[in-house]
């Protein structure tokens, strides 16, 4: 009996190292952890949170540091009714359709041509890339420069190629304004999409076309049956990647068009901006910004759904 007694409390103390050195493990792992979990708190949720809370407060410059009352979805109804919304909206809509259609588009065909061997394929591959690595507001001002009613390179050279007769104001009129804005973000994004899907072409198995080229494959049957299928999960990956980066478009419309002329280049991000630094009405561009964060959230929901589907079959 005395000798149970003495091992119970050996037991007790080994068992407490073993938990101590078990901590120990776990907290060293947590530290790691640390400085990304405060990241994305301080930077990313709280910023979120915080924005979806003074949608819902009457929350503008006169009451910037005093008391902001709860005024629940009005915020909401009169961005809704704001005439500028639905411009906003449709132009929004617009552009991001039409640069990823054309971006994913050229940039498929462009990396199905990198994907082959010729000499200095390295070399053109890394000078298309300097149209995404340059900075937003240098292209902006490039493409606004080219765009000069006056003095702009693209004016000049269709009158002297005789496709029009005189200049036209690319940037100052309502009926070419959004078009200009989305050639050049199609030319931006173009390089972007082409490596991403350059990148999951070459990882492809050979092995699967070697033996359809034995079972008597054509390229374009190869294409349609192996490339494409293939391709699917690479492609949505990019397709949802460019609407959520596209939808947000900011710098370059504040850069060539200010959102002008008119309402010919409002988008929603532009009009949040006007409402929050122009007009000081803090809490509907919250709303404003809550709505965007909803449309994105929505279609991340769609890319999931699809991902999943993808996976079960």
């Amino acid at each position: 009996m005395e000798a149970d007694t003495r091992v119970e409390p050996s037991r007790k103390v080994s068992g407490s190292l073993v938990f101590r050195s078990s901590l120990k493990k776990k907290m060293t792992k947590y530290l790691f952890i640390l400085p990304s979990f405060l990241f994305v708190v301080i930077f990313m949720l709280y910023p979120i949170f915080y924005n979806i809370i003074i949608s819902f407060q009457d929350f503008t410059i006169m009451n910037l540091k005093g008391e902001k009352p709860f005024i629940g979805l009005e915020n909401y109804f009169q961005v809704f009714e704001d005439d500028r919304f639905v411009p906003a909206l449709k132009n929004t809509v617009i552009y991001t359709v039409s640069c990823i259609f054309f971006q994913l588009s050229i940039g498929f065909l462009l990396a199905l041509f990198f994907n082959q061997k010729f000499p200095f394929r390295n070399f053109f591959r890394s000078i298309l890339l300097l149209a995404w690595m340059t900075p937003l507001v240098i292209t902006g001002t490039l493409f606004k420069w080219l765009y000069d009613v006056d003095y702009g390179v693209l004016n000049y050279l269709l009158v002297q190629m005789g496709v029009m007769s005189e200049p036209i104001n690319w940037l100052g009129q309502q009926s070419t304004a959004l078009v200009a804005i989305i050639l050049t973000n199609i030319w931006i994004g173009i390089p972007f999409n082409m490596i991403l899907l350059l990148s999951a072409l070459q990882a492809l198995p050979n092995d699967v076309y070697e033996a359809a080229k034995i079972d008597g494959a054509s390229r374009v049957q190869s294409f349609f049956k192996i490339t494409m299928p293939l391709m699917k999960p690479a492609i949505l990956v990019i397709l949802v990647l460019g609407i959520i980066y596209t939808f947000k478009v900011f710098d370059i419309i504040l850069v060539m068009t200010g959102g002008g002329p008119v309402t010919a280049t409002q988008v929603l991000p532009f009009f949040g901006y006007e409402l929050a630094f122009v007009n000081f009405k803090f809490g509907l561009s919250g709303a404003v910004a809550t709505v965007i964060l909803l449309i994105l959230t929505c279609i991340s929901l769609i890319y999931l759904y699809l991902i999943r589907k993808e996976e079960s079959m």
